[in-house]
């Protein structure tokens, strides 16, 4: 491991989307730091056996086919697949105000899997555990408290112990609330939904069928994402939720005992899986939509959540991360190889031109689908009802949209 605080790209945030980038840096020959505010010795710590609802994280990632080989070829998918994750091979989109419904089933797409869920914290380790083996620098229990101006074409990282780290290239990986993003002047267009998400983990009476199920309401969507407990035994009956409701109505069924919150989460799922048997502690938080109007600075790149936040109703923010990290490595790897920077100028523009239409095409799409399902007018329920059936029926334009969520069609 290198201990110099020189390197060629410094990396806040050993998150899902920053530990990945790292890692695929490391392996191209650059100098790489992370800085971390977890210990790393608690993100590899192993996951217990699953023994209830309470053993999984709330928090999990449809992981698509695209970001699946990116991960894959870091050398990190292997380690996922030692742990437990599901793959789900149908999904299943019907509105709540109607007759339109719609499956996806990886069997038509000819596939082995339309994606896979798998536990946030479980992904993270297994990309720690790959970092281990890796040239890359894990500053772990740090914080980024400062971010110097770039001078000689060098930025400098303060850390909250009073570390000085310096490099060519920084790249905020740091969420959200990117403190690296305010801290250079880059602006955000952002919108709040007066939502919030609610997470849990449930025990169905049926087996989920390796099927993500999702109902659309005027108040926000529900997903009923598929686990597996790697107990065979499990026969598929527990599920991660993300119950998106207006604000007002998420905080009533907070408030609920957990009996009353499990017949209310039957009733919106439509009792497709049965009467729920048990249900997590549960967590809840703000939705908002954020996009940077720039992803990149002077010696400085944002990907993942700290260039966009999208509604959660696809489940594609994490994908749309993985995209981010897949060009920048892309042209990261063809600087290197030309002799250049990784702060070159181009190369960071290049990015940014590739990835900022694919984002903004995403999250347009998302908001479109956000406000076609909130609306209880006759015309647009019958428009969206139609359109999901007139879409089931035709199988070569289905194929396609799916092949696209996917990621394995442009």
């Amino acid at each position: 491991m290198n201990d110099s605080p020189h390197f060629d790209v410094l990396v806040a945030g050993g998150g899902m989307t920053g530990s990945a980038l790292a890692l695929g840096l490391g392996q191209q020959g650059w100098r790489v730091g992370v800085v971390e505010a977890a210990p790393v010795p608690a993100l590899l710590e192993a996951p217990a056996p699953i023994g209830s609802v309470a053993d999984f994280e709330p928090r999990v990632s449809a992981i698509s086919a695209a970001s699946q080989r990116l991960l894959a070829d870091l050398g990190a998918w292997q380690a996922v697949a030692a742990q437990r994750h599901c793959p789900y091979r149908g999904m299943t989109v019907w509105d709540a105000e109607g007759t339109g419904r719609i499956h996806f089933d990886a069997t038509d797409l000819q596939v082995p899997a339309l994606g896979c869920i798998v536990e946030n914290r479980l992904l993270v380790r297994a990309l720690m555990l790959a970092l281990q083996d890796s040239p890359v620098t894990v500053f772990d229990q740090a914080r980024v408290t400062g971010l110097s101006p770039c001078q000689q074409g060098q930025r400098q990282l303060t850390l909250d112990d009073g570390r000085v780290l310096t490099a060519a290239l920084v790249v905020a990986a740091d969420g959200a609330q990117s403190r690296l993003r305010q801290w250079a002047g880059l602006p955000t267009r952002e919108w709040d939904y007066d939502q919030q998400a609610i997470v849990c983990t449930v025990e169905t009476t049926q087996s989920h069928r390796d099927t993500a199920w999702q109902r659309f309401s005027t108040t926000g969507p529900l997903a009923f994402l598929p686990l597996v407990s790697g107990d065979p035994a499990d026969a598929g009956r527990y599920c991660s939720i993300v119950w998106s409701q207006d604000t007002d109505e998420a905080r009533r069924l907070l408030a609920l005992s957990d009996n009353d919150f499990r017949e209310a989460l039957a009733a919106a799922i439509e009792h497709q899986l049965g009467p729920l048997v048990a249900v997590s502690a549960r967590q809840a938080f703000p939705l908002r939509q954020r996009h940077a109007k720039d992803y990149i600075g002077e010696s400085l790149a944002l990907v993942g959540d700290a260039a966009h936040t999208i509604h959660p109703l696809a489940g594609q923010g994490v994908n749309l991360g993985y995209g981010d990290v897949g060009v920048l490595l892309a042209e990261l790897d063809s600087a290197r190889q030309r002799g250049l920077s990784p702060a070159d100028e181009l190369t960071l523009a290049r990015y940014q031109r590739r990835r900022k239409g694919d984002n903004l095409a995403m999250m347009a799409a998302m908001e479109g689908f956000k406000q076609l399902f909130s609306r209880d007018e006759l015309p647009l329920r019958w428009l969206r009802n139609t359109g999901m059936r007139w879409l089931d029926q035709l199988p070569a334009i289905k194929h396609r949209v799916a092949a696209q969520a996917m990621g394995l069609q442009p």
